[in-house]
Order: structure tokens, then C-alpha cells, then sequence
């Protein structure tokens, strides 16, 4: 089964439920404004409708602060660009240095990124030495992103916190950090004074993701089904040869964890937009328009065929596609969505990361004279907003500090509550699902208000 996807929704249609979701955006940011301490470390799931925090990572940080920025993008209530502003000056620095993650485009785009997108676009008043911290912090962040470095034969790729041997399939978003820096004219600076292009980093890690955490039914190995994803490849350090998947938070290395699979969808998505941008004497050094475009396409539309063919009609999938009592639930595929069943928890956040992406790959597509593809990919994204602006997703109890429902962060290690009552996690929300449904949100709402396109690069 798949998606049932709506073909007459539009951004316009949704007006009334995009504005009555950034009314409880900012009841929840402020709820968690007022009640966090910084000394508890970064908000990053909610237990029993409450944020708190969990040791791995402070992967949440910016999506913290960068949704109250993208809370005054989409409302102009300047209580949300003063907690964005503080919180980033505050609390962002050791991000913006942090050479231990792979990260950074999730941290610092969403601050410092989304600060200076309002400056340029008029939003905050222009001031030339703020402008200048934010780019600073910019180029800083995308070159330090880059640093974390593995080279294999053709290539290389930035290495998680697992260490180098690991490729995730979540940095395919942390390239943001490399692209921005790029635009910005700045270059790793590596040993005796070599310069590095970002640019040239971002297309060999995409393109390692694309070859390794992605699979096209190929006959790769016995589980190659087109569009899947693996949440990790591993590597030999001594030769730099591919050895096979590896999941951390997905149930094996053999099925799919759908937020893995969401960031791969949304990732490559917007490299695709942002490569549209690119001269093509930029992109000459590294194979050309027409390798690289294909390449990303090759790997967004496997993805994004794979999620609407692999998730509930609303839109909405299981945490993972091989998750074990999954067939306790029958044939889960044809039907809606059940939050709360007995049997394996959905992932509320994977849906709203990848509904961006199938908006933004139809658009694309759409712009490159393919309707038809375009706009179902696009309906498709649209359905999965609707979706998540409405209960049981949409938090509406003022109590909850979460937007929305039904988030799952690391099933395998039992870190998601599990409510009284219920033999699942269900019913709280995630720093990331929150932050992802906003930008999702602020896309559709500034489309339907008729203001400019929304991306993380300059265009």
C-alpha cells in the first residue's frame, strides 16, 4: 500500500490549521522558556509531556532556539527573535567549535543560520556587526564539520560520533553547514596551508551516503529493495573498503530506521535545490552538473518512492519498516496510522522531516518540466502535513510542552517513556520532530502568504 496522497490539498487550504499550529508553537516555546534550566544540559524528548534531557549528544541545542526564530518568521512576535537571539549568543559557541559530532548543520544552521536568512531577508533590522558574527560562526561551523574527516578510495565522508569507520545517514542534512560556509567563500585550511573545498566535501560525502546508505534493488545483497536506507556503513580503516550496514537506532542493519530513511529523503531533496543555484564552472571540478544532479536524484527519488510506499495512508510510518511485532498489527499499510496500538511505536518525527523533503524533490521536479513526478511527490508531502497538523499528532493540552505527538528517539536502548497503561511509546514529542514540523509549517505558510522560497542557502 501506500500514502494515500490528497491531490487538491494546497499551502492556501491549510491556512487556518498552519496558523492555529504556530498559536500552540509558541505556547510550548515559551512553556519550556520559562520551566527549563540550562544547568539540566539541552532539552531533547518530552516525558510525560514534559522536556528532558538524555546524555548521547547536545544534538537538540539548536532546534531549541532556532524554532523560536522560526516562530517570529512565521508569527513576528518579538518575544521569540529575543529567546532565538539570546539563546544562540548564550548557549550556541561550543557548537559552532565542536569537533566531536557530525552535527553541525543541525545546530548552527538552525541558529545562527536562520538569524542571518531574517537579516537578509529584511525581517530584523540590518546590522552590519551581527551580520558578521553570524557568518563568522557560519564559516567556523562548516569547516570544523568538514575536519571530521575519512578518506576512502574515490572520496570520503564525514565520520559520526562513532568514530571514523562510521557513515550515518543523518549528516546527509549536516551538509547545510559545508554549504553555507562554501557560499560564504570560505575553505578548510589543512596542513601546510592546503586548501580544502567544501564544496568538494559536500559532493564526496553525498555521494559516499548515496553509494553505501543507499540502496537501488541492484542486487547489492540479499535485502537490496530500492529506497531503503541503512542507518550506518562501516568501514576498514586499513584500505578504506566498504564491510557492511549497521543500525544504532533502527532494529537491524537489514531493515529500515524511517527517520534514517526521512533524512536521507529531505537531505538529498535539498541538494538537489541547492545545486540548481551553483554555476556550473563550480561544480566542473567535481564531475559536473549532469553526474552530480543525477547521482542526488538517483538517490532522492529511491528514498522518497520507498517512504510513500512504506508508510500508513496518512502519511505517517513505523519507527522502522522491520521492526518485530510488526505483524501483530496485520496489514498496517492500508490503513491509518494507530499511534497507540500494543504492538510497535510510529515515528511521528520521521514523518514531518521527510514530508519537507517530498515537497521540496516535487518542486524541484516540478521545476525541471517533470508534472507529473513533481507533483506527486509534492501532494504526497502535503498530505503528510495535514496529517501532522491535526490530532492525535497535533498537541493542543497546554500542559504538553511538545508540538508534536508520537516521536520516538532510540527504540533499541528503551530511552522513549512508555505511558502508564500502554505497552508502547506513545503520546511525547522530540526537540527534533518538534523543530522539523515547524520549518515544515513556516515552508507551506510563507508559500501560501506569497513570500520568498524557504532554504537554508542564499539564492
Amino acid at each position: 500500500m501506500a500514502i494515500k496522497i490528497d491531490r487538491k490539498l494546497t499551502p492556501q487550504k491549510l491556512v487556518p490549521k498552519l496558523e492555529r499550529f504556530f498559536e500552540l508553537s509558541g505556547q510550548k516555546i515559551l512553556s519550556i522558556q520559562k520551566k527549563w534550566r540550562a544547568a539540566n544540559g539541552t532539552p531533547v524528548f518530552t516525558v510525560n509531556g514534559q522536556y528532558t534531557t538524555r546524555g548521547w549528544t547536545e544534538w537538540t541545542h539548536g532546534f531549541q532556539f532556532g524554532s523560536a526564530v522560526l516562530q517570529y518568521d512565521a508569527t513576528g512576535d518579538e518575544r521569540f527573535l529575543k529567546i532565538g537571539r539570546r539563546g544562540t549568543v548564550k548557549h550556541m559557541a561550543s557548537h559552532v567549535s565542536h569537533t566531536g559530532v557530525h552535527d553541525h548543520g543541525f545546530n548552527n544552521v538552525s541558529t545562527y543560520g536562520n538569524l542571518r536568512r531574517l537579516m537578509r531577508e529584511g525581517k530584523i533590522v540590518h546590522d552590519p556587526r551581527e551580520m558578521e558574527f553570524y557568518e563568522l560562526a557560519l564559516k567556523v561551523s562548516g569547516a570544523v564539520q568538514a575536519a571530521r574527516w575519512t578518506d576512502i578510495p574515490g572520496g570520503g565522508y564525514i565520520y559520526s560520533f562513532n568514530g571514523p569507520h562510521s557513515l550515518f545517514i543523518d549528516t546527509i542534512r549536516s551538509l547545510r553547514s559545508l554549504a553555507v560556509a562554501h557560499q560564504l567563500g570560505h575553505a578548510l585550511m589543512g596542513e601546510r596551508d592546503r586548501k580544502i573545498s567544501l564544496l568538494g566535501r559536500l559532493v564526496q560525502h553525498a555521494g559516499a551516503t548515496a553509494a553505501h546508505g543507499v540502496y537501488y534493488g541492484e542486487g547489492r545483497d540479499a535485502f537490496d529493495v530500492r529506497g531503503r536506507t541503512a542507518h550506518e556503513s562501516i568501514f576498514n580503516l586499513n584500505d578504506g573498503s566498504y564491510r557492511c550496514p549497521n543500525s544504532q537506532q533502527g532494529y537491524s542493519p537489514f531493515s529500515t530506521w524511517t527517520r534514517g530513511l526521512a533524512w536521507a529523503v529531505c537531505g538529498y531533496a535539498e541538494q538537489l535545490e541547492l545545486f540548481r543555484t551553483l554555476t556550473d564552472a563550480a561544480l566542473k571540478p567535481f564531475g559536473g552538473r549532469h553526474k552530480l544532479t543525477a547521482m542526488l536524484l538517483k538517490a532522492a527519488t529511491a528514498t522518497a518512492d520507498f517512504y510513500v510506499s512504506n508508510s500508513c495512508t496518512d502519511g505517517v510510518p513505523a519507527w522502522d519498516t522491520g521492526a518485530p511485532k510488526l505483524h501483530r498489527l496485520g496489514n498496517y499499510l492500508a490503513k491509518r496510522s494507530e499511534p497507540c496500538n500494543d504492538f510497535e511505536p510510529v515515528d511521528s518525527s520521521a514523518a514531518a522531516i521527510a514530508a519537507q523533503g517530498l515537497v521540496r524533490l516535487g518542486n524541484f521536479l516540478k521545476n525541471s518540466g517533470k508534472k507529473a513526478d513533481g507533483t506527486r511527490y509534492r501532494q504526497a508531502g502535503l498530505t503528510i502535513a495535514n496529517t501532522l497538523l491535526q490530532e492525535p499528532y497535533l498537541s493542543t493540552d497546554a500542559k504538553h510542552q511538545g508540538l508534536v505527538l508520537h516521536s520516538v528517539y532510540h527504540r533499541p536502548n528503551g530511552w522513549d517513556h512508555i505511558p502508564r497503561g500502554r505497552k508502547i511509546p506513545c503520546g511525547e514529542s522530540s526537540m527534533w520532530g518538534d523543530y522539523h514540523a515547524r520549518e515544515l509549517a513556516l515552508m507551506l505558510l510563507r508559500e501560501a502568504r506569497g513570500e520568498c522560497y524557504l532554504t537554508f542557502f542564499d539564492y
